[in-house]
């Protein structure tokens, strides 16, 4: 079977396992402390055991690296998969329909393979490294907007410090804020966003890895809040800033972000 095929089979599994906990109090406990220093909840916890027992069986790579477990050994011959296993956790256990599973392959540094499964409405985001991006079997590309003021951005800023997206928010016609950076990235891919920004500096590997690979073969571009190559660490406890666009406003998204 093929990567995104296995990825279906995965997300199955993750729906059917997470589907009790799905807008309830005791898919929110707390059942520990995850790799990346923030809680783990229980249906991170439920999640995330579903696709590595998968993983183990099926030999899909060497080395997995995900938000609640760290790194840890799968058996495979070569490659890293980056899970985040319930991406947008607070809107799942609130009952919000915007979460998603977001797995992604590399070998040697670079991402090859790209799958992000809406967990809530079942439609599923597949990208390869030069062959483009996929929302299902629909090849899709990024946006045609051209002006920041007829943009509609997802903007993410640094909490209590609104001084460093002000100056944005007051150009950008429309402001999303959906809660799941893996969907969000992949929104902008498929043109029903301009832009995506996070400069909270807290976003990982885990969260990114899929999405930045989807929103750059859709055409977009990505980068730090300088405009330079965005640069991640497979420690899960560090995070980074992201800037992705669909590349028409990149150059003056950067500019007002400075």
């Amino acid at each position: 079977m093929e990567f995104p095929e296995r990825c279906e089979e995965i997300a199955r599994e993750v729906i059917e396992g997470i589907s009790p906990l799905i807008g309830t109090r005791d898919g929110a406990l707390v059942v520990r402390q995850g790799a990346d220093g923030t809680p783990t909840k229980k249906i991170d916890q439920v999640a995330e055991d579903i696709v590595l027992n998968y993983l183990k069986e099926n030999s899909l790579g060497r080395t997995l690296i995900s938000e609640e477990a760290g790194c840890v050994s799968i058996g495979g011959e070569k490659g890293t998969v980056y899970l985040d296993p319930v991406d947008g956790t607070h809107n799942a256990v609130t009952g919000n329909p915007f979460y998603a599973l977001s797995i992604a392959y590399a070998e040697d540094g670079v991402i090859k393979k790209a799958y992000v499964k809406d967990l809530a409405r079942g439609e599923y985001f597949y990208a390869e490294k030069g062959l483009g991006a996929y929302n299902n079997t629909k090849k899709v590309k990024v946006s045609s907007t051209k002006l920041l003021e007829k943009s509609t951005i997802s903007i993410y800023g640094k909490k209590f410090d609104p001084e460093t997206i002000v100056k944005l928010g007051e150009k950008i016609r429309r402001w999303r804020l959906y809660g799941a950076s893996a969907l969000e990235l992949c929104y902008v891919g498929c043109g029903r966003l301009d832009g995506f920004i996070d400069i909270r500096n807290t976003l990982r590997i885990t969260d990114a890895a899929a999405g930045m690979l989807f929103c750059s073969e859709a055409g977009g571009t990505i980068s730090d809040k300088c405009g330079n190559p965005v640069k991640f660490s497979d420690d899960v406890s560090c995070g980074q800033c992201l800037i992705a666009t669909n590349g028409l406003i990149h150059k003056k998204t950067i500019e007002y972000l400075r």
